[in-house]
């Protein structure tokens, strides 16, 4: 499974004008690939300083690229990957319910692109595991102003939020047989 989409900066984000954000998520066995892509006037973005690779809270506060996904019933899980190589892990048993770390055996592989960043991590970190039905794709940019844009598939009206159920509006299919 490949699949490439466009991301949409929020209407009430006080930042990102002039800049474009997309993904390419692809489906191989037991891995899900995410290649973030960041294009336009990427001058003005701050990035976070260098950080060790380790599980870490509060990602989303600045520029931060995310995974949510559903499997069956209401369960979800949400994934942050910081371009420094941190990243956190969290399921909820319903929206915005219930939130708990997921104990990951195997931490997400990250790797830092000229503007962007790839995110690798093992489907049985996620819930459901081959029986993910739909997914989110986000991204917050913080400039270097301190405004922030929010980048998703799909925003629900009213502000940005990418734990609603609008948000997943990706399919991700099974991988295939090998």
């Amino acid at each position: 499974m490949l699949v490439k989409r466009s991301l949409v900066r929020h209407p009430a984000s006080s930042g990102g004008e002039g800049l474009g954000a997309g993904v390419t998520v692809k489906r191989e066995g037991e891995w899900l690939t995410l290649d973030y892509e960041v294009s336009g006037d990427t001058g003005g973005i701050r990035w976070p300083a260098p950080a060790a690779p380790a599980r870490t809270d509060g990602l989303w506060q600045s520029t931060c690229f995310e995974l949510f996904v559903k499997g069956d019933g209401e369960v979800y899980a949400e994934y942050n990957f910081a371009p420094t190589g941190q990243w956190a892990a969290y399921s909820f048993e319903r929206y915005r319910e219930g939130m708990r770390p997921i104990d990951m055996a195997t931490a997400p592989e990250i790797e830092t692109e000229a503007l962007g960043m790839r995110a690798k991590l093992r489907v049985d970190a996620l819930p459901g595991k081959n029986r993910i039905g739909s997914a989110g794709v986000s991204a917050v940019i913080e400039m270097a102003d301190g405004a922030k844009s929010y980048w998703a598939l799909v925003h629900p009206k009213g502000k940005p939020d990418f734990h609603h159920p609008a948000c997943f509006a990706l399919q991700l299919a099974a991988p295939d047989a090998a």
